[in-house]
Order: C-alpha cells, then structure tokens, then sequence
C-alpha cells in the first residue's frame, strides 16, 4: 500500500482503538490491547506488492515509471535486531557457564590428581568400578581441550580468568555486569510484586519500582546479543565435550571403591578431602554448584526467550515467575564467594546497573 494509504490507515486505527476500548470494561482492556497491538501490525503488514518494488518506483525504473511520491509504496522496515542470533551457540555458552563453575570447585584437578595418585600406587584401589575409570580415563583421554583451551573459552564467552584473550578475537567483557544486572532485575520486579500484592491500594507505593518488564528485557537482550558474537570457534565443541566429560568425571568421584579410598560418603566429600589434601583447600563448592544451576537455567531462558516489546505483561509475569527463584538463589550463593562479598544488595545493584544516582 502507498504512503497516503498507510497514514490515512494508522490516524483511522487510532481513532478506532480509542472507542473500542472505551466501551470495554476495565477488566478486558489489558488483554484486548495486546491484541488490538498485534492486529495492527498485521494489517500494515499485509502488502501484496514486492519489496523492492517501491525502491523501483522511487528511482523511475518501475512499472509506473517516474511516480510521485503519493503512489510510491510504504518503505514498511521489520525489526530483526534482537532476532538475529545462533540459538545453538548461546545454548552451549549456559552449559558452558555450568562447567565454569565446576571448573571453579577443582573437579577437573581433582580427578587429574585421581589419576596421578592411582599411577603412583598412593591411592587404595586395584579391580574396582574407580580403578577401571581411571585407567579408561588415563588410557583414552577423551578431554582433547586442555586447561589452556578451557580458560580461552571462558574469557572470550564470560571474561573470566586470567588468561589472555587471543589477538582478533571478541571477548564478553560485559558478561558479569549483565548477568548481575539480570538475576537483580528480576529479584527485584518480584519482590516489587510482592510488595504490591501486600499492600496493594494503599498510599505507600508513590513512585515507580526499580525491577520492571522493560528492564528484564533490556538487559536479557544485551546479554543475548553479546553472548552470541563472542561464543564462535570453538566454544559449541568445547562445551559439549567438556560437559560430556563432566558427566563421566562426576560419575567417577561417585564410585565405591574411590569413596571408600578416602573414607568419604559421597563423591563432594571426595572432592572436598582431595581439595583439602593436595589442592591447596576447597574452592566453595555448595555456592559454586548452586550458581552452576541456576545460572545455566537463567541463561537458558535468555537463550530461548523473544523478549518482545509488546508482550502482555500478565503472561511474561507467567513465564518469568520460575526465573524469580533461580535469581534470587543465584544472588545468595553469590554473596558467599569472594567476588560477591562486596554485592550491596539487590536495588542498590540494579540502581547502579541502570545508572540511577545513589542517594548520598
């Protein structure tokens, strides 16, 4: 449709919109108006010609030849931005986070000394189900990517570590900042929730809460965007694999004769004594493994989620509700490790995310 067509369009849907939803009662008007918002879109959507075709007509080289400008079609411009990434590669940077962590709790270290302890003779074992990992583990070395490759993966995704980043490449420098600023936005728009359910009504909520759908989504989409250009190369090999590893080395710290070897219960208690032993201390592994949770499910829902603008606010209140919890358990565990023991708390994080001034 032509530029005049679509104008005279838009002026007639307002003036449309506003009578429909004053003869609404109150209570339908929310959920009409997302409604009324998609059908919008749809209409000035529909456009039987091509999409080159008005570029044509504006140059003179069209069928209608040297057009004016009221005959020329509706340069009509879709928004892509926010859904141009490798949903693959930011499901493989959540995994790879959980291996972060983990890497983080010395599992990896604790099975390499496993396997020096069993070389040597200074462990306990001969015939049982840990002594046949260790030698499957020791014989076949299914981890091709060194601890090297580890720690380039982790900068370049999340920034993390020391290593230094390879010349040329992207590196998320950002990550933390935006997780951070995530798991506070979305702690703190259910408390403002809570609040609001308590006292809902009253006079005491005079201003606009911190945590709101606009900011969850700002903050998911950055976070998105810059997980996706610095999670390339390598980093969807490399987590699947390391992650498979993982599995296999979890499973070994679990069997009878390893456990029994070092007089623990469970496999966290082998990682706890060997840690303790010949590693140099534990590396806080209830906190290490519940941020490997939740934050892998956090970025999972990142992956996943659309975030689109015009969502009703009632159904993301729905779909983020499950994140609220992982947020705030997330931020607690958080707190109890050396690079959280300076957090300040959930608003005054989300204030300085969103560059709110601090009161003095």
């Amino acid at each position: 449709m032509n530029f005049q067509t679509t104008e005279t369009i838009q002026r007639l849907w307002e003036t449309f919109l506003q009578e429909q939803l004053a003869n609404l009662p109150p209570g339908e008007r929310d959920a009409l108006s997302t409604q009324f918002e998609q059908r919008f879109g749809e209409l000035l959507g529909k456009d039987g010609k091509d999409s080159d075709s008005g570029f044509y007509d504006l140059i003179g080289i069209g069928p209608q030849g040297n057009a004016g400008f009221d005959k020329i079609s509706y340069p009509r411009l879709t928004p892509d931005f926010d859904d141009s990434v490798v949903p693959s590669q930011l499901h493989a940077a959540a995994e790879l986070y959980y291996v972060y962590q983990h890497e983080r709790m010395k599992i990896f270290e604790v099975a390499e000394t496993l396997l020096r302890l069993f070389r040597l003779g200074k462990m306990r074992i001969q015939r049982g189900p840990g002594a046949r990992g260790l030698y499957l583990l020791e014989k076949w070395k299914p981890l091709r990517y060194t601890k090297a490759d580890r720690m380039v993966a982790y900068r370049r995704a999340f920034n993390y570590g020391s290593a230094p980043a390879p010349a040329g490449a992207v590196v998320n420098r950002n990550f933390h900042r935006q997780l951070l600023g995530f798991m506070v936005a979305v702690a703190q728009y259910f408390r403002d929730l809570m609040i609001g359910e308590v006292i809902r009504g009253g006079q005491l909520i005079d201003q606009r809460p911190f945590g709101s759908v606009g900011t969850i989504q700002r903050i998911g989409l950055d976070l998105r965007y810059a997980l996706d250009r610095s999670t390339y190369g390598n980093v969807f090999s490399l987590a699947m694999e390391t992650g498979h590893h993982l599995i296999q080395v979890l499973k070994l710290l679990d069997t009878a004769d390893i456990k029994k070897a070092f007089d623990a219960n469970t496999k966290w208690d082998v990682v706890e004594i060997v840690s303790n032993r010949y590693l140099g201390g534990v590396a806080e592994p209830s906190q290490r493994a519940k941020m490997a949770e939740s934050g892998r499910r956090i970025l999972q829902f990142i992956a996943d989620n659309d975030f689109k603008t015009a969502t009703d606010p009632i159904l993301f209140q729905s779909v983020v509700r499950p994140m609220g919890a992982h947020s705030e358990a997330w931020l607690a565990a958080y707190r109890m490790t050396p690079e959280g023991r300076g957090f300040p708390g959930v608003t005054p994080a989300l204030q300085g995310v969103l560059g709110v001034p601090q009161p003095a």
